[in-house]
């Protein structure tokens, strides 16, 4: 799926110069299909009306991240109420990986969907996304830090005690699993890739169990996700222990098309904004229980800081280097896994059946 979604979008970045709006006066980042008069660094709706979008089904994908069995039942209350709101029927979308995701959006098959944070850059930038509502509650926009973990009984007191040791990373585009500690942690005295090399494990759930099995000795994981992971009685409290944290980062937003007409955007917003959240989409997010609007420009601009300090800015060579890495840690694993299957003892044979009587 992933070398497929190279090979699409790169044969879209070869026609795109042929497709790019005419007359662009500022782009920034963006592809060459889109264009940012505006400057408030998401694509702009195409001026000429027969290239806006008017879908009578609307194609939904939530974050593919942790269980999607769980999601698809938060988020049904979620759909049902759209369908209503909007008019149209809306469908669930499941991808496998964030690259999906920004494939079916620029495509024009996706219209609205949850990215995790370190895709949504590439998302507004190769597929013209455009973030529009964010998770929250009465406090405000809500957010995670990234927390460092060590199982609970180890003896590491700070980062610095890590050098040399096993750490963990989630994937290579994850904002709080890879590109925040690389901007952090050496400050803290341990530099990612001198001091360690970070062991991608493929998830912050992956990762936090890997903690607790021993498997590895720290992991930065999103404090959102550890939270959920034991609300939902997934690991115990007091298993892993904190050494150190970031400042305030806010959640994965909810985005849609640059291209879908100006009325049907506006009735999509509102009926987030409206939404009276259900029960169990409330404990599910620990007390949050509202979508706040959003822009990428101004909500976003922490994220994007980080992302150009790592030297991983939003551009086509940094995506396609990050999906390729994802590529080849996704076959290392599995080919290790399958090594590590294969050198198991095999289960001993079933006793013949009891002759019948």
């Amino acid at each position: 799926m992933i070398f497929r979604t190279l090979i699409v979008l790169a044969a879209c970045a070869a026609t795109a110069p042929a497709l790019a709006q005419d007359a662009c006066a500022n782009r920034g980042q963006l592809d060459p299909l889109y264009c940012d008069a505006d400057n408030d660094l998401v694509a702009d709706a195409p001026t000429d009306p027969a290239k806006l979008k008017d879908p009578q089904t609307i194609i939904f994908a939530y974050s593919p991240v942790e269980n999607p069995a769980v999601y698809q039942a938060v988020y049904q209350p979620l759909m049902n109420h759209l369908s209503t709101c909007i008019g149209r029927k809306v469908v669930n979308f499941p991808v496998q990986n964030y690259a999906a995701q920004i494939e079916a959006m620029r495509s024009g098959r996706l219209h609205i969907a949850l990215y995790p944070t370190g895709a949504v850059g590439f998302a507004v930038n190769l597929a013209g996304a455009v973030p529009f509502a964010v998770n929250g509650s009465e406090r405000g926009v809500s957010g995670y830090k990234v927390q460092a973990i060590v199982k609970a009984d180890s003896p590491f007191k700070s980062l610095a005690d890590l050098k040399g040791k096993r750490v963990a990373h989630t994937a290579p585009s994850s904002n709080s699993g890879n590109l925040a500690p690389r901007v952090y942690f050496g400050d803290e005295g341990l530099k990612p890739d001198a001091d360690y090399k970070p062991l991608m494990s493929g998830g912050h759930d992956k990762s936090v169990m890997g903690v607790i099995n021993g498997d590895y000795d720290m992991a930065p994981v999103a404090s959102d996700v550890l939270d959920r992971m034991i609300k939902r009685g997934t690991i115990k409290e007091g298993l892993v222990r904190i050494i150190w944290e970031s400042p305030l980062f806010p959640t994965s937003p909810w985005a849609m098309p640059h291209d879908l007409k100006p009325e049907l955007a506006k009735k999509i917003t509102d009926c987030f904004i409206g939404y009276q959240w259900d029960e169990a989409m409330k404990k599910e997010y620990f007390g949050e229980d509202r979508f706040y609007p959003m822009t990428y420009k101004e909500t976003w601009k922490p994220i994007r800081e980080v992302a150009e300090k790592s030297g991983t800015p939003y551009n086509k060579s940094a995506y396609d280097a990050q999906v390729k890495r994802e590529a080849e840690a996704a076959a290392k694993k599995a080919a290790d896994e399958a090594a590590k299957k294969a050198a198991a003892p095999a289960a001993p044979a079933a006793p013949p059946a009891a002759p019948k009587p």
